[in-house]
């Protein structure tokens, strides 16, 4: 059994779903399974606190079967309580979406779909966040190269003026210090 009591109720409530429990400096995450994962994330939320979606985040092991895995870090907002479950997920699978259980979700499940094509089941408005729509790759896949790939966009990151140049504010580098550096309103001294 587990030293965590919210890991050791999560147990004994989904025996066969639970692979496995580590614990490893103070923080214990739960090796689950896909088909679990909604119903045990849910039970945290509802049954057992968790009222903190910290993030979703994704894992490539290229060259292993499954390839991906999912982690979810849960807490409590005092931060009393910490939780980590794992799920592997094949190529072709969803994770399912827990955007209804936690608002945050919408974006870490966006975020994990754009970066490594992971597909997530009933989410409400799954489109790339940080790629442009049409993007052919995930560049978070280890198959990805780290210079990146050729691509027929402009380079529209890459223009002359800087957004916030001409603005309402001004910033000085000089050797003022640090209260004379800070952005304040043009004309202010």
């Amino acid at each position: 059994m587990s030293l965590n009591p919210d890991a050791s109720t999560l147990q004994s409530k989904f025996k066969d779903s639970i692979k496995e429990v580590i614990e490893f400096r103070s923080e214990t995450t739960l090796i689950v399974e896909l088909d679990s994962l909604r119903p045990i994330l849910e039970y945290c939320k509802t049954e057992l606190g968790y009222d903190f979606l910290i993030d979703i985040s994704t894992l490539d092991h290229y060259g292993e079967e499954p390839r991906f895995e999912s982690v979810h870090e849960l807490a409590v907002v005092d931060d009393s309580k910490h939780l980590r479950l794992r799920a592997r997920v094949e190529e072709d699978q969803e994770v399912p979406s827990v955007v209804d259980l936690w608002a945050t979700a919408d974006w870490h499940e966006r975020e994990a779909y754009d970066m490594m094509g992971i597909r997530f089941t009933n989410h409400p408005d799954l489109r790339r966040i940080l790629m442009w729509e049409g993007y052919p790759y995930f560049p978070l896949r280890k198959e990805f190269p780290l210079a990146g790939k050729p691509t027929d966009m402009p380079d529209v990151a890459f223009t002359g003026v800087a957004p916030l140049e001409g603005g309402p504010f001004v910033t000085s580098s000089g050797s003022g210090g640090r209260v004379s550096a800070e952005p304040r309103a043009k004309g202010e001294s």
